[in-house]
This record gives structure tokens, sequence and C-alpha cells, in this order.
């Protein structure tokens, strides 16, 4: 969903809501003179004068109380959408970062986390020892993740066993499936912080901008607008430091709990310990269990049949 905003002085704000006088809404945000809700655009005018377009016909609506100054805006914002600043003046931004965990564990889900850390809370987010989650030991995720998740804004997305293996099995990429999570995710957490609008959303680079986007080119919602992705973004935004942790922190709680339902503990990762852990599922459980804790197309299944069946 596309966003715009304009800046309108009274007289502006007064023509705007004589123009879309059949449209307004009786439901206001906080700070919100008016509303307007309509199938293709809905437009939330607040006292600041700030003045919020979003959906189909944003850009469109916005560009008729703009005039020259709507076109040139477009350019401009897409400009600042492919273009990402300096990653010193990035780290300065009010920014939503987003992350993955689980990509290269055999047992586990695929979790997406997005985070949003505002110019005034960098600081103070960095000051909880926020880094890449990769970085610290899992006693420490789980002791940082909670404090970060109370203070900041989030969203995250799990991608189980069972609808990955289904997602594969239908040829499906596994850096396709990342782009989709993530942009689910940003567009969550959009929805979450709105009307606040984040000055930058970075992604840890796992695909170049334009490869992400044609993988979402089917989705019905696209997060577009300033978009940026960025290899190490970790070490870029506090945010993406903060989406990391707590994407971890979901993934240690999704593998606690897959261990309960299996009544066996998962390693993570997918070394040889692993192998024997799905052996030894097979054996008690059956291969029909690895649906529903592992990710099916990697080489740990043909090894751990082969084990199981040495056994």
């Amino acid at each position: 969903m596309s966003n715009y905003v304009i800046q309108a002085d009274q007289q502006l704000l007064a023509a705007l809501r004589a123009h879309y006088q059949d449209a307004l809404s009786d439901r206001l945000p906080p700070g919100a003179l008016f509303a307007v809700k309509r199938a293709d655009v809905a437009i939330t005018a607040y006292r600041s004068g700030k003045v919020l377009f979003q959906g189909k016909a944003a850009e469109q609506e916005a560009a008729k109380w703009m005039g020259k100054q709507g076109a040139d805006l477009a350019k401009r914002q897409e400009r600042e959408s492919t273009s990402p600043p300096s990653e010193h003046r990035l780290a300065k931004l009010s920014a939503i970062g987003s992350d993955e965990v689980g990509t290269g564990d055999y047992f586990g889900p695929i979790v997406v986390a997005a985070a949003y850390v505002d110019r005034p809370h960098i600081a103070n987010i960095a000051a909880l020892g926020v880094k890449d989650s990769k970085q610290l030991s899992d006693e420490a995720i789980k002791r940082i993740a909670p404090a970060i998740m109370k203070t900041t804004p989030h969203a995250v997305t799990v991608l189980d066993n069972a609808e990955y293996n289904r997602w594969q099995q239908t040829g499906m990429p596994q850096t396709k499936m990342k782009a989709l999570l993530h942009n689910r995710t940003l567009a969550k957490l959009v929805d979450v912080i709105a009307p606040i609008e984040p000055e930058a959303i970075i992604i840890d680079q796992f695909l170049e901008r334009d490869s992400y986007f044609r993988y979402l080119a089917d989705e019905t919602r696209i997060v577009r607008e300033r978009v940026h992705c960025l290899p190490k973004a970790e070490s870029v935004h506090v945010s993406v430091a903060a989406a990391s942790i707590i994407a971890r922190y979901v993934f240690l709680e999704e593998m606690a709990r897959l261990s309960r339902t299996i009544g066996l503990p998962l390693p993570k990762g997918a070394g040889a310990v692993v192998d024997e852990a799905a052996a030894r599922i097979i054996r008690l459980r059956g291969e029909e269990m690895l649906e529903t804790c592992a990710k099916l197309h990697f080489a740990n299944t043909k090894k751990a049949l082969a084990i199981a069946k040495r056994r």
C-alpha cells in the first residue's frame, strides 16, 4: 500500500474537508482533525497540518493537492527509495530493520522479525547490548530480547516446517520464501506504527533490491517506499540488530516448543548431530514426524534415513 504525505495550512485543510465531505469517517486516530475512507484511498488530516494519503490511489490523490509539487515529490521519493543514504546518515534515521533466522537449520521454522527504532531511542536500544544475534549466546538472546520487545515496536512472521515443506515442494526457492516473509512482516509493522512513517526500511541483504521486488510481483501488498537491502545491515542501523535478536529469540522459543511436542531435544544447525537426532525421530516416531519439525529437502533427511536403517 502506497503512503504519501503533504503539509497543509488551514485553508488547504478546509478545502480538503469540503472536497471529501461525502466520504468522511467517524473513526479518528489520535491527533486527527478528520479522516476520509474510500475504496481506493484513505486520507487522514492531523492537527499538525500533516495529511496522510494511503491506498492504491494515494499518489494520485495527493498530487491533486500539490500540482507540480506532487510530481516532483513522487520522483524524489522514487530516487530515495532506490538510492540509500550514506551509512553514517542512515544510522541516525528513524528506521525499520528486518532480519531472518532459521534458514540454515534443519530443524525448526524460518522466523522473520522487523523492529522500528526512532531517532530518540537509538542510543537506548544500543545500550541494551544490541548487536547481530549471531554474535550473542542463546542465554544473552533470552536476556536481551524481552527488553527490546517490551520497548520497541516490532512484528514477527513464523513459517512453520509443514508450510515450509509445502512451499518448497512447489519449487519455490528459499530466497523467494524469505522475500515473501520479509514483505509480510514489514507490512505488519508499518500498520503497527501508522500514521508514523519510517525514514528508512532496511533489510539485511540476502538479495539485490531489484531481485527482491521481482519475487514480490504477485503479492497484493508490497512495502516499497524507502526500502534498502544492505549487506551486514545490523552494523548499519540498530533496528536491524534488534530485529535479528527478536527473530533469534522467537526461533529458540519455537525450537523448545517443537522439542516438547516431539518428545526429543532438537539440535540447531545441520551437522552430524542433527543427522543422529533425525534418525532417532524416525526410529521412535516415524519418518512422517519429520514433516512437522524439519526442512525435508536438506541432505540431512537422506543421511538420517540411512542411519535409521542401519540400526
